[in-house]
């Protein structure tokens, strides 16, 4: 196995490092003084100055509080600008979401606590070999074993929901990580109501076809090392979520980007806000009125960053399609599967664009 503590002085010397030789991406970035990576890590091939700095003031922001309202005004209104949000955006920012900015920070906290244990103490967690469906893992880029080219990042994925599980460690992690990931799936509901009125439909339309207060719920925390060429690496590359929605927050350090009209956007998150992605399984049970927001993880040469990221999804054993309101009058955009088989799908395919979505996708 290659040392992480490999110094090298050339760029061809960085290429002779396998990504399968780096466990943690944190840790050989400390261990290395390099001013290369390798190139198996060369994910960008022509540079990309296609960015509308422009726009990232003009990703919609949602008040939560307005949607809950008990004022019929206020809450259509609200209804209308979420529905809003998600036809052009796909992609807002929560704000008056209910959580206290001490369980954001406790939880953000912790968080970063455990990607900073020693690699021993995470070892126990490793995903090397592993199901998707397994409670807990960490691990490095996507799917590495898999992969030919990989990414500049550390993971820990914890299932939530329908059971939940989590590290041990660091402590008091595990108890503030069950309150917030209770507290996002209460965010969500009410979100998916909002979207369910949007779409013309009960309230309760999406929550009970897609089994929602079973689904699945994936707490995700991505760490994002300094990267010596941060112009040739990616975090993660572009693509869309599985589930109904993600509910993002970081550490301060931006790096998010999404698609919009074809020009990617840098997204600067309001002080104490959620960012919401709107993922997959909506723009199937919406028949493509809202469709899932492409974005992509950049990275710097500076800081870490580090972010949470909670998926939440429908049940796994239920069929996800429109509901039969929304087919009286048009037909179908995409094939019937349960969440499950759509998860294990996206999970064994190239994390790219919206390949799983495009497989179930029917054509005209």
């Amino acid at each position: 196995m290659a040392s992480a503590a490999t110094v090298w002085s050339s760029e061809k010397e960085a290429s002779k490092v396998h990504a399968s030789d780096i466990p943690s991406v944190k840790t050989f970035a400390e261990s290395n003084e390099s001013s290369f990576i390798p190139s198996s890590y060369h994910s960008i091939t022509e540079p990309d100055d296609d960015v509308a700095d422009e726009l990232a003031a003009s990703i919609p922001n949602i008040n939560l509080s307005l949607l809950t309202s008990h004022d019929p005004q206020i809450h259509a209104k609200a209804v209308h600008q979420l529905g809003k949000a998600c036809a052009e955006w796909g992609v807002f920012m929560l704000t008056n979401h209910g959580l206290s900015e001490k369980l954001m920070e406790e939880v953000m906290n912790k968080s970063c606590e455990f990607h900073y244990l020693p690699v021993e103490e995470k070892e126990e967690f490793g995903d090397s070999g592993k199901s998707p469906f397994t409670s807990i893992r960490y691990g490095t880029s996507f799917n590495p074993e898999a992969e030919k080219l990989h990414y500049w990042r550390d993971y820990l994925k914890v299932i939530t929901s329908p059971q939940f599980d989590f590290p041990n460690k660091p402590p008091g992690y595990r108890e503030v990580a069950f309150e917030y990931s209770r507290e996002i799936r209460g965010v969500v509901r009410k979100l998916l109501e909002g979207i369910s009125e949007s779409l013309g439909l009960e309230s309760n339309s999406i929550i009970e076809s897609t089994g929602f207060d079973s689904g699945f719920q994936l707490f995700a925390v991505n760490l994002y090392p300094p990267c010596p060429q941060p112009h040739l690496a990616q975090g993660l590359p572009p693509h869309s979520d599985q589930g109904l929605m993600t509910l993002l927050m970081q550490n301060g350090i931006g790096g998010l980007q999404v698609k919009h009209d074809g020009k990617w956007v840098n997204v600067n998150p309001l002080p104490k806000s959620f960012v919401v992605l709107i993922a997959d399984q909506v723009e199937v049970v919406s028949n493509g009125r809202y469709a899932s927001v492409l974005h992509r993880a950049i990275l710097n040469n500076t800081h870490s960053r580090i972010s949470l990221a909670v998926s939440n999804g429908p049940a796994l054993d239920k069929q996800i399609e429109p509901p039969r309101e929304l087919l009286e009058k048009e037909k179908p955009l995409f094939k019937s599967i349960t969440f499950q088989d759509y998860f294990q799908f996206l999970q064994r395919s190239r994390l790219s664009d919206k390949t799983a979505l495009d497989e179930i996708r029917l054509n005209d």
